[in-house]
């Protein structure tokens, strides 16, 4: 199952992985959300951020190919422990190199890297990020990261609580195209995968009857 089968069949819905009114106002009641376009707008974008709710965690098993064009700034092309030959295919050691000082992350050998890469629909990324979330479910920061993951309902309520502190949610002011794309670029940085995030968008502006 992926996390929406999974979410409907938390609430007693039939997980068919379809989202319909009944769906989608069950959703809405349980995440306590009221506005139709902001839930619009922020499961289209999960929808594509997560392989239509499949991806649960990073993946960073990458070659050294991928290394050199994703991480080029990490990684030297050269022999060496610091070359994308030494660390392709090591998922946690990746992280713990990529991630390492920033977004509240220790050092390399902390292992936050690892311990903080994205997670959720929207891929929430960094210890700050992710504790903050830990906090705002009233949990204590010793709360690992990846026990979120047994309950479905953290896993739209992660983009629920991003959206609104980032103040994606008051972009979400119509079902043009042009504001797909504004809430794309605040959450993606640019327009990656924007053809994708439009049609996923749409599909749920119809499921809820605002298209």
């Amino acid at each position: 199952m992926n996390y929406l089968q999974k979410y409907q069949q938390q609430l007693g819905l039939v997980p068919d992985g379809i989202i319909g009114n009944k769906t989608a106002q069950a959703f809405m009641d349980d995440l306590g959300i009221t506005d139709k376009l902001f839930f619009s707008h922020m499961m289209g974008q999960i929808a594509h951020e997560s392989g239509l709710y499949k991806n649960a965690r990073e993946n960073l098993n990458y070659s050294e190919a991928g290394l050199l064009n994703i991480f080029k700034k990490y990684f030297s092309g050269k022999a060496g422990d610091k070359s994308a030959a030494f660390y392709a295919r090591q998922p946690e050691k990746i992280a713990n190199l990529v991630y390492a000082n920033r977004m509240g992350n220790g050092d390399e050998a902390s292992g936050d890297g690892w311990k903080y890469r994205g997670i959720f629909g929207l891929q929430l990324t960094g210890k700050d990020n992710i504790l903050a979330f830990i906090r705002y479910l009233g949990l204590t920061d010793d709360t690992d990261p990846d026990s979120l993951l047994d309950n479905p309902k953290n896993y739209f309520l992660s983009a629920l609580f991003w959206f609104k502190k980032n103040g994606v949610d008051k972009l979400c002011t119509s079902t043009k195209e042009n504001c797909i794309v504004t809430v794309t670029r605040r959450i993606n940085g640019g327009t990656n995968g924007l053809a994708d995030r439009i049609k996923q968008t749409k599909i749920m502006f119809k499921s809820v009857g605002i298209a």
